[in-house]
């Protein structure tokens, strides 16, 4: 959710549900009655700089969320958001960097709260062109997005041998996402529509089945035999700026020693 679709009242009101609190438990944290939560909520009241502040601290809420919500109130808003080129953020594209490097021959890459792929070390460069071919790679005016690879008919799912297992639950994090990023929602349901044709028209009853390994691994069938892998994410602690929030490293372990010795073969 960017907020900007939204008046203040139902901005805040979708963000508490999202977070799954309820007003009583926000009013204790805060301080404040249960009644002012409601008539804040539905309009009826309208709160001061430093207890939206707070209200939206405790609620955890994207920065450009509070950004959005403080200027829905009539406030300056709080957080700025530079670019990734922005000179004061040269310590922060440092440290990317290296979480990248470090992390080769291993696949790792950056990604914004919209999934565009920003970033790829030289595993990510070696395992996207062997998964994808070259046209679903291709950003169209911008940069290439993770979630239009999915659904791109020569994309990731191409090759995903576990899509019935793997497909549901990844549904399920891009729908929770999309609470907080509502830009998101034409791409989660071209996903949800890709899964269903794939799955015969039936997804899973649930997103979660009983695992059988601690993480879900992702297998893929290429050229070089069944490669498996399982994920990670890498976020800044307490940023301060929009872009540093939204930003995320994935990265990829080999789940299996064959998978670990191909990468290491083919990436050099």
């Amino acid at each position: 959710m960017d907020g900007t679709s939204h008046n203040l009242p139902d901005t805040l009101q979708r963000t508490r549900q999202a977070r799954r609190v309820s007003q009583l438990e926000l009013s204790l944290r805060l301080g404040v009655s249960q009644r002012h939560v409601s008539f804040v909520e539905n309009g009826r009241a309208r709160p001061s700089r430093d207890l939206l502040t707070r209200w939206l601290g405790e609620l955890d809420a994207p920065l450009a969320l509070r950004n959005a919500a403080l200027l829905q109130a009539g406030f300056a808003p709080a957080f700025r958001a530079s670019t990734l080129e922005d000179p004061d953020l040269a310590q922060a594209r440092a440290a990317l960097r290296q979480l990248l490097n470090a992390h080769d021959p291993m696949p790792a890459l950056v990604l914004d709260a919209q999934w565009n792929l920003l970033q790829l070390n030289r595993g990510g460069e070696w395992l996207a062109a062997t998964l994808m071919a070259p046209e679903a790679l291709a950003g169209s005016g911008g940069p290439p997005n993770l979630l239009d690879m999915l659904v791109h008919p020569m994309g990731l799912t191409r090759k995903l041998i576990n899509l019935r297992e793997a497909g549901p639950a990844f549904l399920a994090q891009m729908r929770a996402e999309a609470v907080q990023q509502p830009a998101l929602a034409p791409k989660v349901s071209a996903f949800d529509a890709l899964l269903r044709q794939r799955l015969n028209g039936h997804l899973p009853a649930t997103a979660h089945p009983a695992p059988e390994a601690p993480v879900l691994t992702l297998r893929f069938a290429t050229e070089h035999g069944e490669l498996a892998f399982f994920r990670m994410f890498t976020t800044f602690g307490t940023p301060q700026d929009i872009t540093l929030a939204s930003l995320k490293v994935e990265h990829m372990f080999a789940a299996d020693a064959a998978t670990a010795a191909v990468v290491r073969a083919q990436v050099r």
